[in-house]
């Protein structure tokens, strides 16, 4: 026996022992729930709750936690990824697309992989990354040059890497997809700069593309109607923030983002499908079997990305199967998940954009003259940040910016591939001095 088969066979026997060969099933992945100890998807389980059974840390005793370890970030800039927990081993993402293995008693690095970026890709927001997904002994990462990779969970080598769409027209990916069943579903980043979004499902063994849903549909296509000739070309609809999913009905829930240009409705005429929408889809085939529009010809970029909360909870006297939703124009909804009614919408921070809502849902909207401010403003009531809900306290907790409001301006733009299609700007006011820039919500739902 040669000595690198004997390092081989230690650093093999190593991993195993720390739990990196641990396989994660679909089975558990569906009953993610049942392993509070872990964390096994983006927002925890499906049902994005991000709700903890875990109760060894309580409000008695959480004066006395104490630092444990600290890793320190390797590259420049925010962290916005939500780490996997996996027995024992912490899996995380640093931007813009490494990939990291933990001791999550310690902090010790098992390994890391780093991801080469085409060096051409173009992003709105910042070189973030939200996190892998994980199945059986493999993790899944969309990176900022619009791929999507496969990783062996062992220890960090590429298994197959393919691309999703051309970031040469500034198609990204920043969120962490999605499992479900034998499937990993992803979506695409880009609005800003006049793609044309759309949610794709992917082999996890060959990296083969399954199906895709377009966000803006097409010639022909139900929805198709909502945009003024050719405007759906470059309709935006990007994909930036991880979706939910019903076992029950086996329908995937996902939110799209503003449409193109951004600030200027007018040159697009139209409710705009399916951009600022929550669109539910088929997780075996992509069909579209519903859909709600928040913000229909949307001027204000109000994206509709946040995660779909979904809880089973009493409605008028009856056991419904909800849809819970804080969007970034302000509204909180309650939808029913199984065919997308809308059951209500109330704001949760100051809002003037709309007076209230006609009989099937839809927004009645109050555009402010030029030069006035609009409520709220371009961040919105509250933008990618997860929310949370308790089955416990029956309160949805959400991060929002409260008395934020922006100036809007329009300007006609053309159309260029790769390059920035605002169409206009917008100018922060001043808030209100005694308002507290950002707190967190509690929404009896």
């Amino acid at each position: 026996m040669t000595k690198t088969t004997v390092m081989l066979i230690v650093v093999a026997l190593a991993a195993a022992s720390y739990g990196l060969d641990a396989q994660v099933s679909s089975d558990r992945l569906l009953r993610a729930n049942d392993e509070p100890q872990n964390w096994l998807t983006y927002s925890g389980s499906y049902m994005s709750q991000r709700y903890s059974l875990l109760k060894q840390i309580e409000t008695s005793n959480a004066k006395n936690l104490e630092l444990k370890w600290m890793m320190q970030n390797q590259v420049f800039g925010t962290w916005e990824t939500s780490p996997l927990v996996v027995d024992g081993i912490m899996y995380l993402t640093q931007r813009p697309n490494d990939v990291m293995a933990l001791d999550a008693k310690t902090g010790r690095m098992f390994w890391l992989y780093r991801y080469t970026n085409s060096g051409r890709q173009t992003v709105c927001c910042g070189a973030q990354n939200r996190g892998v997904a994980i199945l059986g002994d493999t993790l899944f990462m969309g990176t900022l040059d619009a791929h999507l990779v496969a990783i062996d969970t062992k220890n960090g080598k590429p298994l197959w890497n393919v691309a999703v769409a051309d970031d040469k027209l500034a198609y990204s990916i920043t969120l962490a997809p999605l499992v479900v069943k034998d499937k990993v579903i992803i979506g695409v980043g880009g609005a800003e700069y006049g793609i044309r979004g759309f949610v794709a499902a992917y082999d996890p063994k060959s990296g083969r593309e399954v199906w895709r849903f377009n966000t803006i549909p097409g010639k022909g296509d139900p929805g198709n109607e909502t945009w003024s000739g050719e405007a759906w070309e470059h309709g935006g609809g990007s994909i930036w923030v991880t979706g939910s999913y019903d076992p029950a009905t086996n329908l995937t829930y996902w939110g799209t983002g503003n449409p193109g240009p951004d600030w200027n409705p007018d040159q697009r005429p139209g409710d705009n499908l399916y951009t600022d929408s929550v669109v539910a889809l088929d997780a075996g085939t992509g069909k579209l079997k519903w859909h709600y529009q928040f913000t229909p010809n949307d001027g204000y970029d109000y994206d509709s990305v946040q995660v779909p909360v979904l809880a089973d909870l009493m409605w008028k006297g009856t056991v419904t199967r909800a849809m819970l939703w804080a969007n970034r124009n302000g509204n909180f909804y309650v939808l029913d998940r199984e065919n997308g009614k809308f059951l209500s919408g109330t704001p949760f921070v100051k809002v003037n954009w709309m007076s209230g809502f006609d009989e099937g849902g839809k927004p009645i909207q109050t555009p402010q003259p030029p030069g006035k401010v609009t409520y709220p403003g371009n961040q919105g009531g509250t933008n990618w940040y997860s929310p949370s809900y308790s089955p416990r306290t029956g309160l949805f907790y959400v991060s929002a910016w409260e008395n934020y409001g922006s100036i809007y301006r329009k300007e006609t733009v053309p159309f260029e591939p790769g390059r920035r299609f605002n169409g206009g700007g917008n100018t922060v006011a001043m808030p209100n001095p005694d308002a507290p820039a950002m707190r967190r919500n509690a929404i009896n739902d």
